[in-house]
């Protein structure tokens, strides 16, 4: 057991951003553009529903599944938004998206697709999660974790699209789960129709679960196409959410998952044996968040955003341009150098970072957020084109 747990553990580390990020802080004034979290505060009434809740006693277990309060509200919201039909029981409340992401992938590694139960051996060897890349890097810890093998789907040769000829190479007879990230952390690329029909065609009947990683759908910058409404895949779909990126709420830690009732069931299981239920007080607050107007806090990315790709695309630097989440994902390979010799040297050399793309699993790139204030994503473009000139001399000579 102690040999199967090292084995489990062996290759774990801290995650790539957070390194890049202590990185920074090793180097006084540096700007660390490596985190997606808002600093913007998070609303005042949110906060005030937490302060309420506290002093109203809301300091005590809920169901392991959340709030009923909560969760009818939850589903409400996500008919408004998004026209889901999601009931309260078809939803789990979460300890974020993390948790939700930690539970739908190792809960559907165990089960059983046909019959939603879980097996006597937790996991068949050799099962497959397929993760388009380029990916947050969650999604591979976690399936390693649970003893399955991730399966890589390179979409930086189609615009960070898919397709479906790459869908059927990827998929083969041991895959368990495909993992869609829409709008996309690094890339804030949103998939086309075209993708999520690929994703239909390609997945057809086969027992597969698709895991819609969603955190970031309320920072569209536009309508877009929904993962989580693939047609005629509603049993298969498990879709995660947060309410840390569009109410600037990193710190809360509440997220939820939808699903079929009963693979929410099973998961809801597993779930409580983790956690047994997120903070009562906060699940309290969140009512009150999905009654709090996010537009400001978009208009306010949407003016970095801009920001941001006119300062790279004046430096020369090809960048697609993301419409969701607040990161850009400009292509470095001109300069010759690898994304983490890149990035290291920006730390050291001109007080900037970033975050590799090989740490999404897609070289030649690095990851911007513009998650703080314009004067310094100013301060930061101003260094890393000083820096740009840099190497361009280096090359010449």
């Amino acid at each position: 057991m102690v040999d199967r747990l090292c084995t489990s553990l062996a290759g774990l580390s801290l995650s790539a951003i957070r390194r890049y990020t202590a990185l920074a802080a090793e180097r006084e004034d540096c700007i660390a553009l490596t985190i997606g979290e808002p600093d913007l505060p998070t609303p005042a009434p949110i906060c005030e529903a937490a302060v309420r809740a506290l002093a109203g006693g809301s300091t005590h277990y809920t169901a392991n599944q959340g709030s009923a309060s909560l969760r009818a509200k939850l589903a409400a919201y996500e008919a408004k938004t998004r026209q889901l039909d999601y009931g309260p029981d078809e939803i789990l409340v979460t300890a974020g998206a993390t948790e939700a992401i930690y539970c739908a992938l190792t809960g559907v590694l165990a089960v059983s697709y046909t019959h939603l139960t879980l097996p006597t051996s937790v996991l068949a060897p050799g099962e497959e999660v397929v993760i388009p890349t380029p990916a947050f890097g969650l999604y591979e810890t976690v399936t390693r974790l649970a003893g399955a093998v991730p399966v890589y789907l390179d979409t930086a040769r189609t615009g960070f699209q898919l397709t479906y000829e790459a869908l059927c190479a990827a998929i083969t007879p041991r895959t368990k789960a495909l993992v869609l990230n829409s709008p996309n952390n690094p890339t804030g690329a949103v998939y086309t129709e075209a993708s999520l029909a690929a994703v239909c065609r390609a997945v057809g009947d086969r027992p597969i679960f698709i895991l819609c990683d969603d955190v970031y759908r309320g920072l569209c910058t536009r309508p877009c196409p929904d993962p989580a409404a693939l047609p005629g895949l509603r049993e298969r779909l498990l879709i995660a959410q947060s309410f840390s990126k569009p109410w600037a709420m990193t710190g809360w830690r509440i997220g939820y998952l939808m699903g079929s009732a009963p693979v929410i069931r099973k998961l809801t299981a597993l779930h409580g044996h983790i956690l047994t239920c997120a903070p009562s007080m906060l699940q309290t607050a969140c009512e009150t968040a999905l009654e709090t107007d996010t537009a400001p806090m978009r208009e306010t990315y949407a003016k970095r955003r801009a920001l941001v790709l006119r300062r790279l695309h004046a430096m020369g630097l090809c960048c697609p341009v993301p419409e969701g989440a607040f990161y850009a994902f400009p292509d470095i390979r001109a300069f010759g150098l690898c994304s983490e010799a890149f990035c290291l040297r920006l730390i050291a050399e001109a007080g900037v970072a970033a975050v590799p793309g090989s740490c999404f699993g897609t070289e030649g790139h690095i990851r911007i957020s513009y998650c703080c204030g314009e004067q310094t994503l100013e301060r930061g473009m101003d260094r890393l084109e000083a820096f740009l000139e840099k190497l361009k001399q280096e090359r010449r000579t």
